[in-house]
């Protein structure tokens, strides 16, 4: 160590080495501004803002690279040039994961710790490259023998192994977020379609992300057929449940029974699809509560769907009035009443109708037609009642009520008569 630093403290003092190092900064900060002129910001496509993400070390190769070329048509000595590219590509990485989980767990806290571990394990990595002891680790690495059946691998071959399934999947889930992109941009396809799809491919490319990459860690994929097998029967044993839930998930995505945005009720549970997964519909009730229900649950019961063929909902308000009131006239009011609300739409048009004869009075009830039922009922039929009720004071209109006479027969102090013998 110390003739390390005795080494970096004489290379340090000669020009060359100055001059290399200042023209690294200024290709450095060249680049910082090229990437900060580039950063990502809101809006932009999928590609877009992967490109934005990786300009700052794009431009730095590309400017470090240029430099390294000067510097061996010149003759000049590379101590840095080589060690800063390394660093910029290590970047590259680093970066292409953290965006790639990103973009898949998008509201997931654990991703950037995670990034930062993944940051300090490689810049430990490049530092043992650039101190020449990565070659000593990786032969004591390879001294560790693990038996695996008939194979034997080094702790070195798992960790490649591991390294390059894990690189598989994140190429896998960067092309998916690509394509998933892409397919919500199809406004020809329906809503649905293209969730399916998108799921599809998601797990399409993951699998073959896992077969590259055990086909890369030396792996025989015809061995784990068996154990596919066997994984299959027991997930279909003990998991019934959730695979039927999974099932369910893509039966709603491609009958397109549900679709987000449908105003739909579930026993008790009512509210609007917010979101369709393969296992679970998340609802939004109108008092802002969510609910997540199974997909199995909305495939094997009854589901009240007010958005199937059209948004548009009816909304009804009842009310009693009087025998001796003119019916006609209150029905004209009630008309009218529902054509003031601004929800209410004009064609369907509001119309009042005489419902039944009752003991207290005639019940008569007011319909009305709204676009946005997500948008909730209680408000409108508060508003259309306060206004019948100011409208019938006005008017002396009574809403009857339940009321009971008793009538007592015979005069006064006479005793009743005695039964018959």
């Amino acid at each position: 160590m110390n003739e390390l630093i005795v080494a970096g403290v004489a290379l340090m003092r000669h020009p060359a080495t100055l001059r290399e190092l200042g023209l690294v900064f200024v290709a450095m900060a060249t680049a910082w501004l090229i990437g900060r002129f580039l950063r990502p910001r809101p809006g932009q496509t999928f590609i877009r803002r992967s490109l934005a993400t990786l300009a700052f070390p794009l431009a730095g190769i590309v400017l470090v690279g240029v430099l390294r070329g000067v510097s061996l048509l010149q003759g000049w000595p590379q101590h840095f040039t080589l060690t800063a590219i390394k660093l910029l590509w290590a970047m590259i990485g680093l970066r292409m994961v953290t965006f790639a989980l990103q973009r898949t767990f998008p509201e997931a806290g654990w991703i950037r710790a995670f990034g930062r571990g993944i940051a300090a394990f490689v810049w430990c990595v490049i530092a043992l490259d650039l101190f020449g002891w990565l070659p000593d680790l990786i032969a004591w690495l390879n001294a560790f023998v693990l038996p695996m059946g008939r194979k034997s691998v080094t702790l070195w071959d798992l960790m490649q192994g591991t390294a390059s399934v894990a690189g598989a999947l994140l190429v896998a889930l960067w092309a998916g977020g690509l394509i998933e992109e892409r397919l919500m941009l199809a406004r020809e396809l329906d809503s649905n379609l293209r969730v399916v799809i998108s799921r599809l491919v998601q797990a399409l490319l993951i699998l073959v992300a896992i077969l590259i990459g055990a086909e890369l860690v030396g792996l025989d994929i015809t061995a784990l057929s068996v154990f596919g097998g066997a994984l299959g029967v027991g997930l279909g044993l003990g998991m019934q449940k959730i695979a039927s839930s999974y099932v369910s998930g893509f039966i709603l995505l491609l009958d397109r029974s549900i679709k987000i945005g449908n105003l739909i009720q579930v026993g008790a549970e009512r509210g609007e699809v917010l979101n369709i997964t393969t296992r679970y519909t998340v609802l939004r009730s109108l008092t802002g509560t969510h609910f997540i229900v199974p997909n199995d649950t909305l495939v094997s019961s009854t589901v009240q769907n007010d958005s199937y063929v059209s948004p548009t909902t009816r909304v009804a308000v009842r009310v009693q009035v009087a025998y001796d009131t003119d019916v006609e006239a209150v029905l004209a009011m009630l008309t009218e009443i529902g054509r003031a609300q601004p929800r209410v739409l004009d064609d369907p048009a509001p119309a009042a109708y005489l419902v039944s004869f009752d003991d207290s009075g005639i019940t008569l009830e007011l319909g009305v037609w709204i676009p946005d039922p997500e948008g909730g009922t209680l408000g409108l039929k508060s508003d259309m009642n306060r206004e019948i009720l100011r409208r019938f004071n006005a008017a002396g209109i009574a809403i009857p009520f339940p009321q009971r006479e008793l009538r007592i027969l015979g005069h006064e102090g006479t005793a009743p008569a005695a039964p018959a013998a």
